[in-house]
């Protein structure tokens, strides 16, 4: 596949539902989670692409595109439910073909509508009842090891919404992975939150067992993140560089990560320097193409498209090149979005 359909299909989506598919909820969302090329893809849904998912195929206006397509089956887990009576499902979600995510608290302290993300629906999941909001450590211990168990998961993703304390929800992460490396001490698991006020918490989250880190800041422009992340902005980018910084010494060197979106307006080539920048400090770039999906400001209000193919290539090809140039890749992750590659086109030219 080449890099030029990878990013069409990562901006135009997919008409059809493959069976693992995600609407609503942290992260990149509304798409369906396929394996195309033998590479994860979690490809948007859009009913107005020209792509088309038959089953076995992608086709484009009617014509098979040549490409190898795999759908990932609905997992056995799903049809679990946990001692307190909880589906596994509203837990946690397969992504990609073999990666268990979680978000263990579904709310944030910054989704108020004059503070929250525009990208965002991290409630949305939890507003109509397919997931809950705090997930207990014993829950996720549990449905970690039936995913295991039944359908060979390979590594975990965990995140959070951002709370008020100063940890920012990191210590309630901590105790979710120290119960999961006790039931699934195998599982390698990557842990995601906001920069801690507190740096200890870094090794805290290492001590407790976690593999990898991501600290996601999606944009190195402050004027992008004071329109797009006005909550999220206040805390300053130097405070991101400071737990980057400590987080390569705690996790090692592509052990950590951060989201770059592109179209947010910041200047592609300002974005392939800090992308630069960032692999060169051991802090992997995952750059991933904003995602327009409902339930969010940036399509509910401003009517937000996404992104130019041509500028997502740009800065996939350039960060990529550099990536392999200093011998970074996502795989080399022992867990996490980068180490899965599936909502970005990076993995495509091997970075």
């Amino acid at each position: 596949m080449s890099t030029s359909t990878r990013v069409e299909l990562a901006l135009l989506g997919i008409r059809g539902t493959p069976p693992v598919h995600r609407t609503g909820g942290a992260g990149p969302s509304d798409d369906g989670h396929l394996v195309i090329d033998g590479l994860a893809a979690a490809i948007p849904r859009n009913a107005d692409s020209p792509f088309v998912f038959d089953g076995d195929r992608v086709l484009r206006d009617g014509e098979d595109i040549g490409i190898g397509v795999e759908s990932v089956g609905r997992p056995h887990f799903y049809d679990g439910a946990t001692a307190d009576g909880v589906s596994y499902e509203k837990i946690a979600r397969l992504h990609g073909r073999d990666v268990l995510a979680t978000t263990v608290v579904q709310t944030c302290i910054r989704y108020r509508r004059d503070q929250r993300c525009r990208f965002c629906s991290i409630e949305e999941s939890l507003r109509v009842g397919s997931t809950v909001a705090v997930k207990s450590p014993e829950q996720i211990a549990e449905v970690a090891r039936a995913a295991v168990d039944l359908d060979g998961v390979r590594q975990m993703v965990m995140t959070t919404g951002t709370s008020a304390g100063a940890d920012r929800g990191a210590r309630h992460l901590a105790r979710c992975v120290r119960a999961v490396r006790a039931a699934v001490p195998e599982l390698p698991i990557q842990v995601q939150c906001e920069p801690p006020a507190d740096l200890k918490v870094l090794t805290d989250l290492r001590e407790a067992g976690a593999d990898a880190i991501g600290i996601h800041v999606e944009s190195l422009d402050d004027e992008v993140r004071r329109r797009w992340m006005p909550g999220k902005s206040t805390v300053p980018l130097a405070e991101y560089h400071a737990a980057w910084a400590e987080a390569v010494r705690v996790f090692g060197r592509n052990q950590v990560s951060t989201y770059l979106l592109v179209g947010l307006g910041e200047d592609p080539d300002e974005m392939i320097t800090g992308a630069k920048q960032l692999a060169d400090a051991g802090v992997y770039p995952f750059i991933v193409p904003f995602r327009p999906q409902q339930g969010t400001l940036a399509v509910d209000v401003d009517h937000a498209p996404a992104p130019e193919a041509a500028v997502v290539e740009k800065i996939t090809r350039e960060v990529g090149a550099h990536l392999r140039l200093i011998d970074m890749a996502g795989a080399d992750q022992r867990a996490g979005c980068a180490a899965c590659g599936a909502c970005s086109a990076l993995s495509t030219i091997g970075g």
